[in-house]
């Protein structure tokens, strides 16, 4: 079969690989679909199937629960690749084998190797009239396949947007988790958190075994409707697992958790907030469902080791100490009312200044409310900014939305480029004579990536 779309592997570095899969649609522009992927996956031998998959969807709190995952299921020495989206600074990070990015030297290797197999798949849809393949579904496909190369004895995945048409959902997950779901993506997912959490429960499967965070009612009700009508075990938290108790320590908290099948005190936790303890209790049942059905109790001290490695860039992630710049990519309104909530427990400031930049797909009037309304106990300003992505929205833009919906004019600044607008932050911050101020990065994973990549990170 000739295959005029098909891509040569004869990419040296990742920037090239990079460089051809930002050619391909990205995946908010597309038509929900499984079929091309499908067929991607066939022409590839299943890699998918390669190993046992445990899978998460939700609004909030999906890579960080991922990550706990990935670290507890580390220290029972198995072997793990994580796959998570987006990425704050190389798309390698997407691809995690044994808790580290999948080197360069693999990542085009393996690209190469599945590149004219995607060609074929590429010129069967273009012959159908239809879009090639994405490059979410691409990138999904060559996760698939490096953890096949690997190989891995499981595999924790992570999905895009959604779940049901999800490029991910072509595995057939033996656990999923779903983490918060909250108003987020409503132009590709409903309008409703029924309608949302109709598309999240898309990722469960018969033979499976479903572990849901605490969630509303009305989400809960969907997820508990799917998991009877598939026959599969649930288990919610608040109800059958959970977080008893917390306290603030240094560089994190000391968790109690009560999982499906045992108890585990004096877990420390290096992540800040009520959200982090409950993706940490969300971790521990999922990896009970795992290798236990929900009916073992795991070793306590390996569930330590494995929460105690835990890191989670870009979440409330202290990237400076003086001044404190602290990052964290919450993006929607949900999000930023968690982080403010821990980063209040957590932290002391006479003065925050924060640096906020906003993507057009989401509800930026209601990220805005939150951030006016959960920092007015400090002294704060705010820098109005962009990252480099063209969905990002204009810094002055925010600016004039922000006044409009009441932040005081004298402490809104908009700054054309983020270098600029963190520069001055800091400079404001380090200037007080009380050394009491403070700055936070947020609004976006794209202004936190590349705030972490300005810091040095």
């Amino acid at each position: 079969m000739s295959a005029p779309f098909a891509e040569a592997g004869d990419a040296s570095t990742v920037e090239e690989v990079y460089a051809r899969l930002l050619e391909r649609a990205p995946e908010n522009r597309m038509a929900p679909r499984l079929d091309a992927m499908r067929r991607a996956m066939e022409v590839l031998g299943e890699p998918q199937r390669a190993a046992p998959v445990i899978h998460l969807t939700g609004t909030n709190g999906k890579t960080s629960t991922a990550r706990m995952i990935e670290a507890l299921l580390l220290a029972h020495d198995l072997r793990v690749g994580r796959y998570t989206s987006p990425h704050l600074a190389r798309v390698t990070e997407r691809i995690s084998v044994d808790g580290e990015p999948v080197d360069d030297e693999t990542f085009v290797r393996v690209y190469g190797e599945i590149a004219p197999y995607l060609g074929f798949v590429d010129a069967e849809l273009a012959e159908r009239g239809e879009p090639r393949l994405s490059y979410f579904e691409t990138v999904t496909a060559l996760a698939f396949a490096v953890f096949a190369d690997a190989p891995v004895d499981v595999v924790v995945l992570e999905v895009g947007i959604g779940g049901s048409w999800d490029a991910t959902n072509v595995a057939d997950a033996v656990v999923s988790v779903v983490t918060p779901i909250d108003l987020d993506h409503t132009d590709m997912l409903g309008d409703t958190l029924a309608e949302i959490a109709a598309e999240k429960a898309g990722i469960l499967k018969p033979h499976g075994f479903l572990v849901s965070a605490p969630q509303s009612p009305e989400a809960a009700e969907v997820l508990l409707a799917r998991a009877r009508e598939l026959g599969v075990p649930f288990r919610f938290g608040g109800v059958e697992f959970g977080v008893e108790s917390r306290a603030t320590a240094v560089g994190g908290q000391v968790l109690s958790l009560q999982g499906l099948a045992g108890r585990y005190p004096e877990v420390l936790l290096p992540l800040f907030g009520l959200h982090q303890a409950e993706n940490a209790a969300t971790a521990v049942a999922a990896v009970e469902a795992f290798l236990g059905g929900g009916d073992k109790e795991l070793n306590p001290e390996l569930v330590r080791a494995g929460l105690g490695a835990v890191e989670s860039p870009g979440r409330l992630e202290l990237a400076r100490k003086a001044p404190p710049v602290i990052l964290d990519a919450a993006h929607n309104p949900h999000g930023l009312t968690a982080a403010a909530a821990a980063l209040k427990e957590a932290f002391t400031f006479g003065k925050l200044n924060l640096v906020v930049g906003v993507l057009h797909e989401k509800d930026a009037e209601a990220m805005l409310r939150v951030l006016l309304d959960e920092y007015e106990e400090f002294h704060t300003e705010f820098w109005f900014t962009r990252s480099s992505s063209p969905r990002a929205v204009d810094p002055q833009e925010l600016a004039e939305l922000a006044v409009d919906l009441g932040f005081p004019e004298d402490v809104v600044h908009a700054v054309g480029t983020l270098d600029d607008a963190l520069a001055e932050a800091v400079q404001d911050a380090a200037g007080r004579p009380e050394f009491d101020g403070a700055v936070l990065v947020t609004g976006s994973i794209t202004v936190v990536g590349q705030a972490r990549t300005l810091l040095g990170l």
